[in-house]
């Protein structure tokens, strides 16, 4: 304590900048050599010198980095303090190229990015990790040389060994990327409100006039012709403010989803409001030169952490709420850069990954919804949207529930990519003819005459026709109520026992010691009588249970003893109310799902 206190006193009042270099020299190395174990003695002289930096602004660059370099050691294992944190920001804003950028930097930003678990609670840790970043950007490599920075913190293997790099990375990207459309976020006040974008900006005159921008207000002579004329264009509606130009168009189809709307007091949907908003579904942003390289250089870095296998699981989760202002989702070059992201979710194979596409909650839009056709960030004719569709019917998602979403808000879409020979799209609607989705004659005739226009729709529909006798034969009153099948009998087994005959009496079925997987709930499905299933150490699995859940609606009695279940497909059978009697001796089941399930 008498050394700091005796450095402070030196430091507090600096007479030759020489002296007091070699001054905060003795006193890292004080800090470095002394024996006592406490988190102050390494926090004290950065303190001192943070102090001694902030009150003095007439330094030199050359003592900048002559500091700098002084205290590199104590960096090492310490987060730098705030005001340090904004002396190492001003550093890389304004010599990005410094060699001290790269040598002492480096080290500390890649501690922080390890180590820390908050940047709620040190916001400045997190403006100096995004001002060293972009200073790396600034380099002749460019982002050749962040590629390289990004890949050092994930690690040469396939599993990255710190948790905290990507949330803390996200973290980052999230906030620069916010900054580049800070000036128009700070304007809300006088910008339209989401729920002034629902009732098109007719309140205007309740915000507050204070910031430099102006609104101009649609005629009520084309409001009024609205009905007759199909191709109607109102007048522009102009945005302006420093850094941002904001030019929108207000169409007749957007109009008369927003009068539709108007007197609802509840705050719309995100998503919902730039897709019905006149003000945001054809904004074009035009940020500044400063701004469009930050927006560049972190959607480029979301682009990174999404080729890397370990981290799209937790990356996916992340950026599955949507977190980007909506100013952010009405800019064209941002959601083209970001689809790039979203077709790396689309390809995935894993469940928890391609998941996060839809939303988080019911009641809110995901990036499924985004994405698809007549969504704000649909750039193409629906080649990503099928992809999506593709890759979520092949895992768990060909229920009627989803089947059911995609006819009331996407069945156009669906219908004309499976005109154009879509393969995925051509077994949705044959889906959608199989469960009885529609319900609509003129809708189904309309669905048939889709199929019959392709090769591949005409072959998937004579098949669908051909199942669908097969089923009316099967559900034929008739037949054994009880039905044990040999152990070692495998799903085709199954099939071809089903197709035999009808079943339309059978309420007892024993698949147990047989080798049926999840492939089988196709056929169990379609037994329209059966209250007792037994499947007794069998490799039936989570997305068996999550079609039964769906279809069997009758069923009393379950045996899944010995099944390689887990909680993703137990917590489906919630929905079984008949359900009497369970067995879940030998599963994968958690004490949280049988509590749920209780």
């Amino acid at each position: 304590q008498k050394k700091i206190y005796k450095y402070k006193k030196v430091l507090s009042n600096p007479s030759r900048w020489e002296v007091v270099l070699k001054e905060i020299r003795t006193l890292v190395d004080m800090a470095l050599t002394s024996p006592l174990q406490d988190d102050s003695i390494h926090q004290a002289p950065l303190e001192i010198v943070s102090k001694l930096l902030s009150e003095n602004n007439n330094l030199t660059t050359q003592d900048h980095e002559s500091i700098i370099v002084a205290i590199a050691p104590l960096l090492e294992n310490n987060h730098p303090p705030p005001d340090l944190c904004e002396f190492f920001c001003k550093h890389c804003r304004e010599r990005p190229r410094s060699m001290v950028v790269i040598e002492v930097f480096t080290p500390v930003v890649q501690r922080i990015l390890k180590h820390n678990m908050d940047f709620g609670k040190c916001p400045r840790l997190r403006l100096f990790t995004q001002e060293y970043i972009l200073s790396l950007n600034e380099l002749n490599a460019g982002m050749e040389v962040v590629k390289k920075f990004i890949h050092s913190m994930h690690g040469p293997t396939g599993q990255c060994p710190h948790p905290r790099v990507l949330p803390n990375l996200v973290a980052v990207c999230l906030a620069a990327i916010y900054s580049c459309y800070e000036e128009f976020i700070n304007s809300r006040d006088n910008s339209p409100s989401l729920k002034e974008i629902r009732n098109g900006c007719q309140q205007q005159c309740d915000r507050k006039p204070n910031l430099p921008l102006r609104l101009l207000h649609t005629s009520p002579d084309l409001v009024s012709q609205e009905a007759t004329l199909t191709e109607s264009r109102l007048k522009p509606v102009i945005v302006t403010s420093n850094e941002i130009h904001v030019e929108v168009e207000r169409n007749n189809t957007a109009n008369q989803k927003m009068t539709a709307s108007v007197g609802n007091d509840s705050e719309p949907n995100l998503i919902d409001c730039l897709m019905v908003s006149p003000t945001c579904s054809t904004m074009s942003i035009e940020l500044s030169a400063q701004a469009d390289r930050i927006l560049g250089c972190y959607v480029e870095i979301l682009k990174m952490l999404s080729d890397y296998d370990d981290w799209r699981p937790a990356l996916a989760s992340l950026l599955q709420p949507i977190p980007f202002p909506k100013e952010a989702l009405a800019h064209e070059k941002f959601t083209k850069e970001l689809k790039y992201v979203i077709q790396r979710f689309a390809e995935d194979p894993r469940q928890e990954v391609h998941s996060c596409l839809l939303s988080v909650r019911a009641g809110k839009d995901g990036w499924f919804q985004l994405y698809s056709p007549g969504g704000v960030a649909c750039d193409d004719d629906g080649e990503l949207f099928a992809s999506m569709v593709h890759i979520l019917m092949g895992s768990c998602y060909k229920t009627k529930k989803f089947l059911l979403s995609l006819a009331e808000n996407k069945l156009g879409p669906c219908m004309l990519l499976a005109l154009r020979g879509n393969q995925t799209m051509v077994e949705i609607l044959c889906l959608m003819l199989e469960y009885n989705i529609i319900d609509n004659n003129d809708t189904q005739l309309q669905i048939i005459s889709t199929l019959e226009s392709t090769d591949v729709g005409k072959r998937m529909y004579e098949q669908l026709c051909e199942r669908q006798r097969e089923l009316k034969e099967l559900q034929r009153k008739g037949g054994p109520t009880r039905l044990t099948l040999p152990s070692k009998s495998t799903d085709a087994d199954l099939a071809r026992l089903l197709s035999s005959g009808s079943f339309g009496n059978l309420e007892n079925l024993s698949l147990a010691f047989t080798n049926v997987t999840s492939a089988c709930a196709e056929h169990l499905i379609k037994l329209p009588s059966l209250k007792q299933l037994n499947l007794w150490s069998t490799q039936f699995g989570d997305a068996g249970l999550r079609l039964l859940s769906e279809h069997l609606t009758m069923l009393q009695v379950l045996n899944l003893c010995e099944t390689p279940v887990t909680d993703a497909g137990l917590l489906a059978l919630s929905s079984m109310k008949s359900l009497c009697s369970l067995n879940m001796n030998s599963t994968k089941l958690s004490a949280d799902t049988y509590e749920d399930l209780k």
